[in-house]
């Protein structure tokens, strides 16, 4: 019995750091995904529109990002800085 709770605790020692070293690692993926829907949405408004500097509220207002997107750049601490979508 003692021998079964052991190798139980010693699984739960591998798994446990594993879940959270996924948990960031999809964090970052997703971050980089973020990254790459504002940057396309950027080129498109550019493309239709050239007027200039481009920000996550243009994209907005005209409809090429979703108030959720702009929320979810806010959070993931994204920015567009000369045209060009990054995470700070």
């Amino acid at each position: 019995m003692t021998i079964v709770l052991f190798i139980i605790s010693l699984l739960v020692l591998i798994i446990i750091p594993n879940l959270s070293n996924q948990k960031d690692h999809a964090k970052k993926i997703h971050g980089s995904a973020m990254v790459s829907v504002i940057q396309t949405q950027i080129d498109a408004y550019q493309d239709e529109n050239h007027d200039g500097d481009v920000t996550i509220n243009k994209l907005v207002r005209s409809h090429y990002l979703t108030g959720k997107q702009a929320n979810q750049a806010h959070a993931e601490r994204i920015v567009v800085v000369k045209n060009h979508a990054m995470q700070k």
